[in-house]
């Protein structure tokens, strides 16, 4: 197996974990666990949870590799997706534990404010970018929120003093936009 930095040696590595290569997960492990552990963390704010979640993720990666297409998506995209959903999932399922630091440290407008700077540290000449950059400001925020910040649909209606529906559709709008952009 490959083990470089292409985009296709992901998708090389999931189909080798579906057919029982466990060397094929510990490279993926190898590239993007760090990635992952700081994803997981500032959807659950805390670390401990955050490698709880990446350690979730991947049992299910290898588990559920044999799932994976390639032609509905990067391997990235599906891996990080794994994360996003179980640390969102941990927070539904109220196993996350607040202490007096996280309570008195959720600002939710620094929290916005760092996800769209996140916008702003991409490369301003990638596709990306200026295909984010397009989206009317309000879209730009609410898809920023969600696969950036990990907020839920309900959460960014409230940031945005939204209705969530119409947050909804905005987002899922603002996705196909992108999508179209990309290709």
């Amino acid at each position: 197996m490959v083990t470089g930095s292409a985009p296709d040696d992901l998708t090389t590595a999931l189909a080798a974990c579906a057919q029982g290569d466990r060397t094929a997960l510990r490279s993926i492990f190898d590239r993007e666990a760090g990635r992952l552990v700081t994803i997981a963390e500032r959807i659950v704010r805390r670390r401990d949870l955050a490698e709880e979640v990446v350690q979730d993720s991947f049992i299910r990666i290898w588990t559920q590799a044999h799932q994976y297409r390639p032609d509905r998506g990067s391997a990235r995209g599906w891996i990080y997706a794994i994360v996003r959903n179980r640390a969102l999932n941990l927070l539904r399922d109220g196993r996350r534990e607040y202490t007096v630091e996280d309570v008195e440290g959720l600002r939710e407008r620094d929290q916005v404010d760092h996800v769209m700077a996140a916008w702003h540290r991409l490369d301003r000449t990638s596709r990306l970018h200026d295909c984010l950059g397009a989206l009317d400001d309000t879209k730009r925020r609410g898809i920023l929120m969600a696969y950036i910040g990990g907020y839920s649909h309900g959460e960014i209606a409230g940031q945005l003093r939204i209705p969530l529906g119409t947050t909804k559709s905005w987002i899922r709008r603002g996705l196909s936009a992108l999508r179209e952009c990309m290709a």
